[in-house]
């Protein structure tokens, strides 16, 4: 839900942590903390390279410049595309991209693989992931360090300082 001016209406801002990360994909994969819990889980499951393409592809994105774009290009396809690729992901066989693609790279050109690939993590990890231990004991510090006598006393004292 947005404002009128296209942000996040009060109500998500106010989540954050662990509240927002369950409350969709995106927003765990916009927290660098959410990121690095969802890893550590996907790592457990062995499917690590699924997050690590999707955040290779988002940096690809912002890539400038072709010759960088180039290195780019073949290094995700390397890594992640090709048959002998050290972390390859699992995608459907007829979107695979053939090595000649990565002579004329363009920003978008891993976004069939990289939707994907989203799509995968959104309908089988996250879900997975929001039951695990590794979240569930973030979710447990997290509310142990709101209600903890320091995190009430600062909000009393905020409170004080701003209602007089």
């Amino acid at each position: 839900i947005n404002d009128s001016e296209g942000h996040p209406s009060s109500s998500h801002q106010a989540l954050k942590g662990t509240s927002k990360w369950a409350t969709s994909l995106e927003n765990l994969l916009e927290d660098p903390e959410g990121v690095k819990r969802f890893r550590e889980f996907l790592k457990k499951e062995f499917s690590e390279e699924n997050v690590l393409f999707w955040l290779a592809c988002e940096e690809f994105k912002k890539t400038q410049g072709k010759k960088q774009m180039q290195e780019k290009a073949k290094e995700i396809y390397m890594t992640f595309l090709s048959s002998k690729a050290s972390s390859q992901v699992n995608v459907e066989g007829q979107s695979r991209l053939s090595e000649t693609i990565l002579e004329t790279p363009h920003p978008l050109m891993f976004q069939k693989l990289q939707d994907q690939i989203f799509n995968l993590m959104k309908y089988d990890s996250y879900s997975r992931f929001l039951k695990s231990d590794i979240f569930l004991n973030h979710k447990k510090c997290e509310e142990q360090e709101e209600n903890s006598p320091e995190a009430q006393t600062a909000a009393k004292r905020a409170s004080r300082i701003y209602n007089t």
